[in-house]
């Protein structure tokens, strides 16, 4: 395959950097933007909590299973670090520490960084070490997205029939996995369309996003054909079935892992009062898919505010509001935090591993 023009492998800067602190208007506002929606679901997850009693949840929790749940991070991140060189395979076999190094660095922008603007490093950092133009790579991070989110409301539609009807959240959550579905499945039937009819793709684009701006339209243009041409060298069946399997072990795993560290809060061994949470491996998977859908909401960096908001919700579909906000919210903050640290740290160490300045990368 011919390298895209912008795809030679450098050890030049990868971007040039901009004056620190320099933020357009628009950038500003929806900075601050992000920040109220996190002030207003911080405020929605908290305000009920039994601080109390939360406290004493945490307390009483036996932390040593917050070990062998960063273990379960840890084979998480190996799924989607290999399950993306999966997608990458068609158009170059990427050695592993390249790979590693540009999905733990990526992963921990996407936490750190507003607006998710951390899903461009990995496209960024891997075009840096490859002939992969940047285009091509993001495609791949594009249909990482629209599989995730396809699998994710499927999963959750399904999965909520286990749910009691009198479950007061049971119908925001139901329209939510299916606006989830329709958004992803929209964008996947598209990019099948711009496959399939590349020419009608374009004219339809024009003829629509034209009539607001003609410039948007010819960069949205640009964007299907580098898209299509990206398609066009997915990887082979074999390769694809390596992506689907990781896929499957990643979300697996998340929701095993999930269930896992519930059981540092089931009281046992406890002699003083506490509020045990039971959590299964059904009700995990649906706590799961409540939490994506959640962090899709457009909140500031680490998604605070939102995971917590999501976790208490999905626990809400099938415990009292007594646990919930108590030992359900203190299993909240350290599910978020031991998700929020082992992504920090690895992507740190391979930050420094790799000599990449982070101020070239955010600017």
């Amino acid at each position: 395959m011919t390298p895209e023009p912008d795809a030679t492998p450098s050890t030049e800067p990868l971007l040039p950097v901009r004056a620190a602190g320099r933020l357009t208007s628009a950038r500003r506002w929806q900075l601050l933007g992000s920040v109220a929606v996190t002030a207003l679901f911080t405020w929605w997850a908290f305000r009920d909590t039994a601080w109390s009693a939360q406290w004493q949840s945490l307390r009483s929790a036996d932390h040593r299973w917050i070990w062998p749940y960063l273990g379960v991070l840890l084979a998480i991140h190996l799924c989607r670090t290999l399950r993306w060189g999966a997608l990458l395979s068609g158009l170059e076999k990427v050695p592993f520490r390249p790979l590693n190094e540009a999905s733990a660095i990526g992963f921990m922008l996407t936490l750190v960084l507003p607006f998710r603007l951390g899903e461009f490093a990995r496209p960024l950092l891997i075009a840096h070490r490859t002939s992969i133009g940047r285009s091509a790579a993001m495609t791949t991070v594009v249909l990482e997205r629209i599989v995730d989110g396809l699998l994710v409301a499927t999963l959750l539609r399904v999965m909520l029939w286990v749910v009691p009807i009198e479950s007061p959240h049971l119908p925001l959550i139901k329209a939510a996995a299916n606006l989830m579905f329709l958004g992803f499945g929209g964008g996947m039937v598209f990019l099948l369309f711009a496959y399939w009819q590349q020419a009608r793709a374009i004219a339809l684009v024009r003829a629509t996003l034209g009539r607001l701006s003609a410039s948007l339209a010819e960069r949205a243009t640009g964007i299907i054909e580098g898209f299509v041409q990206a398609l066009r060298c997915l990887p082979g069946p074999r390769q694809t079935m390596g992506f689907f399997l990781w896929t499957g072990a990643y979300w697996g795993l998340n929701g095993l892992g999930m269930a896992l560290l519930a059981r540092a809060f089931d009281c046992s061994g406890v002699t003083d009062a506490c509020v045990p949470l039971t959590l299964g491996v059904p009700e995990a998977f649906i706590v799961m898919c409540v939490v994506v859908v959640g962090i899709m909401i457009p909140a500031a960096p680490g998604m605070m505010g939102t995971f917590q908001w999501a976790v208490k919700l999905g626990l809400g579909l099938f415990l009292p509001a007594t646990v919930v906000n108590a030992s359900g919210l203190a299993y909240a903050n350290v599910l978020w935090l031991s998700q929020t640290l082992q992504q920090v740290v690895l992507g740190a160490i391979m930050l420094w591993v790799s000599s990449v300045s982070f101020r070239d990368l955010t600017g």
